[in-house]
């Protein structure tokens, strides 16, 4: 038994109990929520000539406010969902998929992620095969097929971050997935212990033990700010001293666990792209803005002289120890005063963690963010009807390969038909 051909059997199996389904209704509308959020992103002419589930999973990463699976590091919605809207599945579909990829992830481990990996592409590719090949009604032995089918592609590194690069490989990852079922259903062969040998030469460990409900282990935290989860923590803290905060603030220091900071590789953005992954950002935006929304990310909004002032002011104290999630320990934030005042403001679940999650109103206030339209589009929401509606916002370009030909331009086969012989002496 390999483990391609264990998650292939656990995919296959698993029946959806009311939590699960529960998950996967929310990962919809969370997923195509952020998505129609980046309809004026320049990312989508970019993306307009990738295939379907990679531009609607680049659409919907870009803002970087889609769903994560804390103890993995990974963001499966956006991965599997546009996988199975592309291959035109349902919840069980998504539900196989998305677990798949939180087992994947945790045989990964936090080891895989902290070398650099970008584990929502690496985890994501073989995911994605397993959520379209569910939706494609591939049998077990197909489905593992699909899975080491996708193993060329299960690659994306953090570098990535605060670029196109990173929600585009991600896209990568969602279309490969798809292609690799469609591959496995016209009957392509591939050795399942190609994704055993995979998890081993990245760092993972496979096996083929692993919990069998529910899908999703630990279930889903939902973004309540547009960037990178390991800021979510520390603007939330922020926040809950924002009012008490006086202009003569001299220095804010920022205690973290090391780990849980992994993902911020700017000290000091210059772009809204760059502050979506940085710890000096994530204090300016918290202190100077009412809410850290989609303005409080762009260029302009990061290249503000107040915002650029209060990252100088920021140190980060980073603790050494092991780490297994970005959530572990707390986040300790010491805010000092010309006038010797002292704030301090320590948190250990941020708003919408799986073990916080969101109530019903965040959500409605999340998807009215998104665009003044957006909650009446998921009213009722179906997973055919998302299909459709993402095709709509997010349509493929015009096929380019083609070569033009025009009527004054034959093809050269025509051409060497009707051509006089050369006469030689």
């Amino acid at each position: 038994m390999t483990a391609a051909r264990a998650l292939a059997q656990w995919a296959h199996d698993h029946r959806a109990d009311p939590d699960d389904h529960a998950l996967a209704e929310r990962a919809l509308a969370d997923t195509v929520a952020v998505a129609l959020a980046a309809r004026a992103h320049p990312l989508r002419a970019v993306a307009a000539p990738l295939p379907d589930a990679a531009r609607w999973a680049a659409m919907a990463h870009v803002l970087d406010f889609d769903d994560l699976h804390t103890d993995t590091t990974t963001h499966i919605s956006v991965v599997t969902v546009p996988a199975v809207l592309a291959a035109g599945g349902d919840a069980r579909a998504y539900l196989a998929g998305a677990g798949v990829m939180a087992r994947l992830g945790a045989m990964l481990g936090w080891g895989h992620y902290a070398a650099g990996w970008h584990a929502t592409c690496t985890a994501g590719a073989p995911a994605a095969a397993v959520a379209a090949g569910v939706a494609l009604g591939l049998d077990p032995g197909r489905l593992a097929t699909a899975m080491a089918l996708a193993v060329p592609a299960a690659g994306g590194v953090q570098e990535a971050f605060g670029t196109h690069s990173k929600s585009l490989q991600v896209g990568f990852a969602a279309d490969a997935g798809v292609r690799a079922a469609r591959l496995a259903q016209a009957g392509a062969t591939a050795d399942p212990r190609a994704l055993d040998a995979w998890l081993e030469r990245v760092g993972g460990t496979p096996t083929t033990e692993f919990p069998a409900a529910p899908a999703v282990p630990g279930g889903l935290a939902i973004k309540m700010y547009p960037c990178c989860y390991a800021m979510q923590r520390p603007i939330a803290a922020l926040r809950e001293v924002r009012d008490r905060v006086h202009d003569d603030l001299t220095g804010v220091t920022v205690t973290t666990p090391a780990g849980t900071v992994h993902p911020l590789i700017h000290d000091r953005p210059t772009t809204g792209l760059e502050g979506k992954f940085s710890m000096p950002y994530a204090v300016a935006t918290a202190l100077l803005d009412a809410y850290p929304g989609f303005g409080s990310f762009t260029d302009e909004a990061v290249g503000r002289p107040a915002a650029q002032r209060l990252m100088g002011q920021v140190t980060v104290d980073r603790r050494p120890g092991e780490t297994s999630t970005l959530l572990d320990g707390e986040v300790a934030l010491r805010l000092d005063f010309a006038d010797g005042t002292v704030l301090h403001s320590e948190l250990a679940l941020p708003p919408g963690s799986p073990q916080r999650p969101p109530s019903d109103d965040e959500l409605r206030a999340k998807f009215a963010a998104c665009g003044p339209d957006v909650p009446d589009l998921l009213t009722g929401l179906t997973w055919e009807g998302a299909a459709g509606l993402m095709r709509t916002a997010f349509p493929a370009a015009p096929d380019r390969t083609a070569p033009d030909r025009t009527a004054t331009e034959r093809p050269a086969t025509d051409r060497a038909a009707t051509a006089r012989p050369t006469e030689e002496s």
